[in-house]
């Protein structure tokens, strides 16, 4: 016979109800029913939902806001007072991640392990090599992800947890050096680390006073104070940040025409002097040019750029001279003083470009205002780089 759950009965011969009211499934159902062939789920199952909705509607708990507002004011208190006492520990804690010749590796375990993973990722997108190990499973093969270089950074609100212990001497043992964030000084994990950052005589805030709230939002308060820090002290800029975010939204704000990779130095262009013909020009144009353009970049013996012929600029000139047109200077006809871009223009502002003067294509140049490169305006669509 198939294996059945089995449901302790009261003593009116149903299925208890739990403590949030909730009844069992199987109350509505008869063992033997579920046994037959043909027995069908469905009719009990919308039974079962419409009984736990209106169980749910009927039992409504009021939400203490004036408890929520003391939470926040508590813990923003609680960092407030750790701005306050933040001393020479934090400054050699800073050099040291800024001296680091490896990865900064945080580490915790539980609710401080959490708050870890931000730090590490913050620290990763700021300019600083860093990785999470976690705590429990450093000891499973994860201690493979240390080198000698590195430095920890060990989150651990009261410093003694068991597995943090247990890390710690294997961290001795690497030569790792380490940064403890604690709210004891006088734990293990303070006693041997090279650095300590104490985060104050903490209460958890909430009606036991028992989960980590207060300790973990100062944990993450302090890791986001040393990150950014040390992106200060690294000169780290807006264009060295769209480098490590180029997928989101403010990545493709700040990204560049060199780094959104719209066109490659090197690449042949379609280049052309300036005291050709038109007819020259678009010979010429056509021999050096690995792709088709939809212009061609005219320079003078210096290679320096004086303008461009464009589709229209051509359109133009035969609808007025017929074939003569081929015959005419290109200087005669072409456009002077194109919109260009620099390669550490920013992707945004070349979009601007496109949009506000109606072209397709434009030049790419050096400082010295020779042509590097040719970006059209498919590839920054492409790119859905906002505005």
């Amino acid at each position: 016979m198939p294996s059945c759950p089995v449901v302790v009965a009261n003593e009116d011969g149903c299925a208890p109800a739990r403590r949030d009211g909730f009844v069992p499934l199987l109350q509505y159902l008869d063992v033997s029913m579920i046994l037959r062939d043909n027995f069908r789920l469905d009719p009990y199952l919308h039974e079962y939902d419409q009984e736990t909705k209106r169980m749910a509607k009927n039992s409504t708990i009021a939400i203490d806001l004036d408890l929520a507002r003391e939470i926040l004011r508590r813990e923003a208190g609680a960092v407030a007072q750790l701005a306050e006492h933040l001393d020479g520990n934090f400054s050699v804690a800073a050099q040291m991640i800024y001296d680091c010749l490896g990865s900064v590796v945080v580490t915790g375990i539980g609710k401080a392990g959490i708050v870890g993973q931000k730090i590490s990722a913050t620290l990763a997108s700021t300019g600083t090599p860093s990785h999470f190990l976690h705590a429990a499973e450093a000891v499973h093969g994860d201690l493979g992800r240390l080198r000698d270089k590195d430095i920890a950074i060990v989150l651990s609100h009261s410093g003694e947890s068991e597995e943090i212990v247990r890390l710690i001497a294997l961290l001795k043992k690497l030569q790792v050096k380490m940064i403890a964030i604690t709210g004891n000084t006088k734990s293990p994990l303070s006693q041997h680390s090279e650095v300590t950052l104490w985060l104050g005589n903490l209460e958890e805030v909430g009606p036991l006073g028992l989960a980590p709230s207060t300790s973990t939002t100062c944990m993450l308060a302090l890791g986001d104070a040393l990150a950014l820090t040390v992106m200060k002290m690294r000169n780290f800029q807006a264009d060295d940040y769209a480098r490590y975010h180029p997928g989101g939204a403010l990545g493709r704000k700040l990204i560049t025409v060199e780094q959104a990779a719209l066109f490659s130095h090197g690449k042949t262009l379609p280049l052309a002097p300036e005291t050709s013909t038109v007819q020259q020009a678009l010979e010429q144009a056509e021999k050096s040019a690995a792709l088709r353009h939809g212009c061609i970049i005219l320079i003078d013996t210096q290679g320096k750029m004086t303008g461009l012929l464009s589709d229209g600029d051509l359109r133009r000139a035969i609808r007025n001279t017929g074939e003569q047109a081929l015959k005419l200077p290109v200087k005669k006809i072409m456009t002077k003083n194109p919109k260009v871009v620099r390669p550490d223009t920013l992707a945004s502002e070349a979009m601007a470009i496109f949009h506000k003067h109606r072209i397709d294509e434009i030049p790419v140049v050096d400082k010295q205002g020779k042509p590097v490169g040719l970006i059209d305006v498919q590839d920054v669509v492409a790119l859905k780089v906002l505005q």
